[in-house]
């Protein structure tokens, strides 16, 4: 199977950066996308930045220009995501998706889609 583990969150004050990183580990052959989503209580889950397998990226409005994502060189199962100039409504739990994700178990190929369990950023005004 395939596991997503984030790390990087924590408290930090408005107008700071914090740095999420997230490893996706199994027998992974390959994985189409990966993006970092947050949620809060009361909120459906956003989108915040999308990375393909080619490099193309993209934003919600509210962190462009702010956030950056960006995949591991040496690794491409590992995605990061920059986040600078924070605000207080960027306050949530921030959680890792690997899209379409082809793996190989007991021998055969899968597919599948698979989130981390979540960090939580909390921004002090």
């Amino acid at each position: 199977q395939v596991q997503l583990v984030e790390s990087g969150g924590g408290l930090v004050q408005a107008g700071g950066s914090l740095r999420l990183s997230c490893t996706a580990s199994g027998n992974i052959v390959n994985i189409l996308s990966m993006a970092w989503y947050r949620q809060t209580p009361g909120k459906a889950r956003e989108q915040v930045a999308r990375i393909s397998i080619r490099g193309s990226t993209n934003y919600v409005d509210s962190v462009k220009g702010r956030f950056t994502i960006s995949r591991d060189d040496a690794n491409k199962n590992i995605v990061y995501l920059q986040m600078d100039s924070l605000k207080p409504e960027d306050t949530a739990v921030y959680l890792c998706y690997a899209d379409s994700v082809t793996y190989v178990d007991r021998m055969q190929y899968f597919t599948g889609n698979f989130w981390g369990q979540g960090t939580q950023v909390t921004v002090s005004p």
